[in-house]
């Protein structure tokens, strides 16, 4: 595979033509131009970066197109003899349009000078949040806007995801679904993180957020992992002339306070570009619940206080040696300190003997470190180049849980520790070559080194084998994962059609080694192809079928045989044997744009191998309790419709509504004791196959209304409906949010107040036969008081660094970034 790669990596070259060779037959055909240099017309400077779109004049199809360089200047070349239409686009400017034609006897076209003019509705060249939140459908993915409607909802992006199409998080464990499928990786900047996604979405603000891309179904460049797609959340990075910032506070207040912020901070000044970002998240949240076991009349309450801090640090540089070559680097830094009490009471009214109790308060800390290095070179021929990144994680935690037992428990108070070190490199290779106007190459290596290395300690004693009380062992676990990666793809443009075809290859290695003695290995080497097909009969229609293989490699929570958590009736470990499961995935998508707005519907189906699930046994020591795990089950298969719309129905009123409904069978297994057996032993353990069928829904609404130019509300609705799990069935949720923002200082400062949920809706109730009959109920601070101020200063015209947002992820818990 070592040398397979490097082979690839020398033909990098070989595919980029040299001057004068022949690299088209038809180049006779195609060898007319268009260039020019694109200016602020105020300022009279150079404007790099500009979109330049070229389409065709009869249809209006989009046929190439390219960037300026850093001194305004453009040339697109190859085009065919015909009638074109030249636009230039460019943030906070209007768009220029320019039509011309090539001829046998005229084919360069030289434009000169062209001069952009300033918007003039605009408020000032700071990139902004939007007022409203948009949805685009982009060739491979879905792209959410975040507007200030949505940073409105709440501080962090936890609050604000189960307001995006397609996601729902879980208010207890923080677990975060993308069509009613956990098997998802989520980025930040197209990035990885060692952070539990969890916990990362919760240090997040939502006011560093400018879009959320949903790639549901990824091409070949990208990389496998995750069954239901990738979560990338852009945040916003300025990279404006001079010196320019956005401040922003906020408040919520529920039964607890919690406290955010966030400082960005820019100044560009010729080759450089200087960036720096700052978070907090402060804050406590209260979390109660109700487990009742019908059989046995016994009833689990439990209590949940966490008081969360953590702070965000990023800064960068980018530095542009000249128009051929830039070189960026920067590195983010996360700290967190949680403290987390969970008070839980088990009583027995029939056998109040047996009543028993736990406090647990666990102390967590835990440092991310994070190091980009990223060099690109640009060639002669637009959008010729290639392109070299490297990223260093450092993920470091330690945790103490202290646990205070009463009642009925047959040993002391005991303390667990757990220390964490997590490390990942990942160096990407990358080249692009335009082979002509109509079609491109693109070729890629990629190295990513996982090791995590977690070491287990407590004071506690545990049963044996024999149903004696002995001292719990240390576990010092040891996971490691190697994998060296090869893509390439190739796309074509041909009038209305354009298609995309790509291939992927990877050969990983896994090991996982317990107490330095190795509990597992497995190697594999496995080809995922993607195809896209894309027909545009004109700019108001669009149809795009795609298909696509993908991985869900075990996550880290998933193969760690260290306890994650327990309860007095529950405990839950990991599987280190777990193999991947593979998913092969179709999808259908139509995007229809008329005045009053857009509509988007999609299918999608999925056929699932080695499926990854749940497993819950008896625990042999102590048959009153279960262990949950995670094993490998048969083939399933999944499928859903999604539909979503942007309208505006009036200057004052704009809605965002989405539906979408999912289907999968889920398969696991379940151990638990008979009912009809008086105190029955570990062989009356009945082992049960699982196989549920879940069908769920969700439906959303957002109104803005528009009040005067300054003061705007907002009205959201949602409804969750009725899934079932292995485990519960879970009843619907709903929930109503209002919202109202100001803008004053000139439009550069809003003032927002949210009310979420403010009839208190919100609630889990869920119900169980299996392992027992059982009922629960959790209820958090669903409905909170928000009240958040901004404010954007500095000017200066936006001179951003085009550079791509790398879609890399492996699963840790769910995968993340920072």
């Amino acid at each position: 595979m070592k040398i397979l790669i490097l082979l690839l990596g020398c033909s990098f070259f070989a595919l980029s033509p040299s001057k004068g060779a022949i690299t088209d037959p038809g180049t006779d055909l195609k060898n007319g131009s268009v260039s020019g240099k694109i200016i602020d017309q105020v300022a009279g400077q150079p404007i790099a970066y500009a979109s330049i779109v070229i389409k065709s004049a009869s249809d209006q199809s989009t046929l190439t197109g390219g960037i300026t360089a850093e001194d305004g200047v453009f040339l697109i070349d190859k085009l065919p003899e015909g009638n074109f239409i030249l636009e230039v686009q460019y943030i906070g400017f209007k768009t220029y349009s320019f039509s011309f034609r090539i001829t046998g006897k005229n084919k360069k076209i030289e434009l000169g000078t062209i001069s952009l003019e300033e918007e003039s509705t605009a408020l000032s060249e700071v990139e902004v949040v939007g007022e409203r939140t948009t949805i685009e459908q982009k060739v491979d993915r879905k792209v959410i806007n975040v507007g200030k409607d949505l940073t409105t909802v709440g501080p962090t992006a936890s609050d604000i995801m189960n307001n995006i199409p397609s996601l729902n998080v879980d208010q207890q464990s923080g677990e975060i679904t993308m069509r009613g499928n956990s098997n998802v990786r989520v980025m930040v900047d197209g990035k990885l993180s060692n952070v539990p996604v969890a916990q990362l979405l919760k240090q997040i603000p939502s006011t560093s957020i400018k879009s959320i891309e949903l790639i549901t179904n990824p091409s070949a460049k990208y990389n496998p992992e995750g069954m239901s797609g990738i979560i990338n959340i852009i945040l916003h990075k300025n990279a404006n002339m001079g010196l320019n910032g956005n401040v922003n506070m906020g408040l919520t207040k529920g039964l607890e306070a919690k406290f955010n912020n966030s400082l960005d901070l820019n100044y560009r000044n010729g080759k450089f570009n200087l960036y720096a970002n700052a978070g907090t998240n402060i804050g406590k949240n209260v979390n109660d619940g109700e487990v009742n076991r019908i059989d046995e009349n016994s009833q689990q309450l439990i209590d949940v206080l966490s008081n969360d801090k953590s702070y965000l640090y990023k800064v960068g540089v980018d530095f542009y040696l000249n128009d051929k070559n830039t070189l960026s680097f920067f590195t983010n830094q996360n700290y967190y300190d949680g403290l987390l009490d969970v008070d839980t009471e088990v009583s027995y009214p029939d056998n109040p003997q047996l009543n028993l109790g736990q406090l647990l308060i666990s102390d967590q800390e835990n440092h991310s470190q994070q190091y980009n290095f990223d060099y690109k070179l640009l060639f002669e021929k637009e959008g010729h180049n290639v392109e070299f990144e490297a990223d260093y994680n450092i993920f470091d935690s330690e945790e103490v849980a202290n646990f205070d037992l009463r009642g009925a428990y047959p040993f002391p108070d005991y303390t667990d520790f757990v220390d964490t070190k997590r490390t990942q490199t990942t160096v990407n290779l990358d080249y692009v070559n335009p082979v002509d106007s109509l079609s491109k190459l693109e070729l890629g290596l990629q190295t990513r080194l996982f090791e995590t290395d977690t070491d287990y300690r407590s004071t506690g004693l545990s049963y044996n084998a024999g149903g004696a009380l002995v001292p719990t062992a240390t576990t010092a676990f040891v996971y490691d994962m190697d994998i060296y990666s090869a893509y390439a793809t190739y796309s074509r443009t041909s009038g209305k059609w354009s298609y995309q075809l790509g291939v992927r290859l990877e050969n990983v290695e896994v090991k996982a080694d317990t107490n330095q003695v190795r509990a597992f290995t497995d190697r594999y080497t496995e080809l995922y192809p993607s195809g896209f097909l894309t027909y545009s009969p004109g700019e108001k229609n669009q149809f795009q079928l795609s298909v696509g293989r993908r991985v869900d490699r075990p996550g880290l929570t998933q193969v760690n045989p260290i306890r994650e958590f327990a309860t007095p009736l529950i405990s839950s470990f990991g599987n280190p044997s777990l193999r991947p499961q593979f998913t092969f995935s179709y999808e259908l998508n139509y995007t229809r744009r008329f005045k009053p707005g857009s509509l988007t519907a999609g299918v999608f189906y999925r056929t699932i191998s080695d499926e990854i699930n749940r497993a819950f046994f008896v625990d042999r020591l102590d048959l009153n309790r279960l262990i949950l795990t995670y094993d490998n089950f048969d083939d399933t298969e999944a499928f859903g419709v999604e539909l979503s719309s942007n309208l505006r129905l009036a200057e004052w009123w704009n809605i965002n509504a989405s539906f979408d409904l999912y289907n999968q069978t889920q398969r696991g297994l379940s151990e638990s004791l008979p009912t009809d057996i008086p105190n029955p032993g570990v062989d009356d353990i009945v082992t049960e196959s699982i196989s549920v069928e879940n069908t769920m829904w969700n439906f959303r609404i957002n109104n803005n209304l528009e009040a005067t130019k300054k003061l705007t509300f907002q009205i959201f609705g949602m409804y969750r409906g009725r899934a079932q799990t292995l485990q519960f069935v879970q009843e619907p949720m709903y929930m109503i949010n209002t919202g109202a923002r100001y803008n004053f200082a000139e439009g550069k400062g809003t003032l927002s107040l949210n009310v979420n949920d403010i009839f208190n809706w919100m609630r889990a109730d869920l119900s169980a036969e299996r392992p027992f009959p059982q009922t629960a109920r959790f209820i958090w601070e669903s409905r909170t008081l928000y009240l958040g101020v901004a404010y954007r200063f500095g000017s200066g015209k936006n001179r951003a660094l085009s550079r791509k947002r790398r879609d890399k992820d492996t699963k840790e818990g769910s995968g993340g970034l920072f």
